[in-house]
């Protein structure tokens, strides 16, 4: 892989951890980003559109990747936002981008199904949001799992408490319903909230190199946008801490090597409502022998991710100490 370029469509609901994945793929000279497309999910959907914007554009490549927006609500059911996580905008909540930068003409749903038919066998599919628009990409292309190279989804919490219930991470809670038929219907790599905690956390003493390093627009960035995660986390956990769900996927892309150990299983989404709404169901001991396939990310490597994430902010390089 270290050798190639893997081709991408980004489907995120963009904010604080969304734009890091965004510049680490933006950055790397491993991925091309094919297109973007926008997700109900963390904020409102306007701020995230100029979110994504944002980062394209402190990327430098703004004016050649597009943001297409794609679905405004779930399938079937409301959500609440994760504003209290991400501030307002989504972006640490003082910053409220206005680039100016156009939309696509497309609607984002069209677009990845184009996109996977002009392209098959070509593109992988990267998932950083609730699976709205997968879901709806499904439902007008059944063969959409044929068609793509791959597609890699962060969501779900494997044998983990989840980020937003007990029972359920964040983008499986917003729309259960589309989870459960992406799940079903794709093969599909996952990275867990579970890892997330475990492998991709800044501790202070991780924070404080980043706010001690060289003072680069990146770096500077996502120390503003994760100020509001780490109030949460002070408030909610009593430690100073930020999690990178995405980024921590987006880096499993960029360097396999990261990836330290996988399982391969048939998982289940719970999408009604009540207790378990969005928690996931991981079959480890095929009691249901049902098809397994979920590939599952089931350790990372901490001390080279936090490199890799450190050389996208001071070097605009994810790739400088591989």
């Amino acid at each position: 892989m270290s050798g190639e370029t893997r081709r991408v469509i980004i489907d995120t609901d963009t904010a604080g951890d969304d734009t890091q994945a965004l510049l680490l793929a933006a950055t790397s000279d491993r991925i091309a980003i094919e297109g973007v497309t926008i997700c109900t999910g963390n904020v409102e959907f306007e701020y995230m559109v100029e979110n994504a914007k944002y980062a394209l554009d402190l990327a430098g490549v703004a004016d050649d990747v597009t943001v297409y927006e794609g679905a405004r609500t779930p399938l079937v059911k409301t959500h609440e936002y994760a504003d209290d996580v991400h501030g307002e905008g989504g972006l640490g909540g003082d910053l409220f981008p206005e680039t100016g930068v156009p939309s696509g003409d497309q609607y984002a749903v069209d677009y990845i199904v184009e996109q996977a038919r002009e392209n098959p066998g070509e593109l992988t599919l990267v998932c950083i949001a609730p699976l709205t628009n997968v879901a709806l990409a499904l439902q007008k292309e059944p063969n959409l799992n044929e068609l793509l190279d791959e597609v890699w989804v962060m969501g779900g919490a494997v044998n983990y408490p989840g980020n937003v219930t007990p029972a359920a991470e964040f983008n499986f809670w917003v729309d259960p319903d589309a989870a459960k038929r992406v799940v079903r219907e794709l093969d599909i790599v996952l990275f867990d909230w579970g890892v997330t905690v475990r492998d991709t956390a800044f501790d202070a003493e991780r924070l404080a190199e980043i706010e001690a390093g060289p003072d680069t627009d990146l770096a500077s960035f996502f120390l503003e946008i994760a100020s509001s995660v780490r109030e949460s986390n002070e408030a909610n956990l009593g430690r100073d801490l930020t999690t990178q769900p995405d980024a921590g996927l987006m880096a499993g892309l960029i360097a396999p090597e990261l990836i330290e150990e996988t399982g391969t299983y048939h998982v289940d989404v719970d999408e009604r409502e009540g207790l378990t709404r969005g928690y996931l169901s991981v079959d480890k001991n095929n009691d249901t022998g049902d098809d397994a396939r979920t590939t599952i990310i089931q350790s990372f490597d901490t001390r080279l991710f936090h490199q890799v994430f450190k050389d996208m902010l001071f070097k605009q390089s994810p790739e400088a100490s591989l």
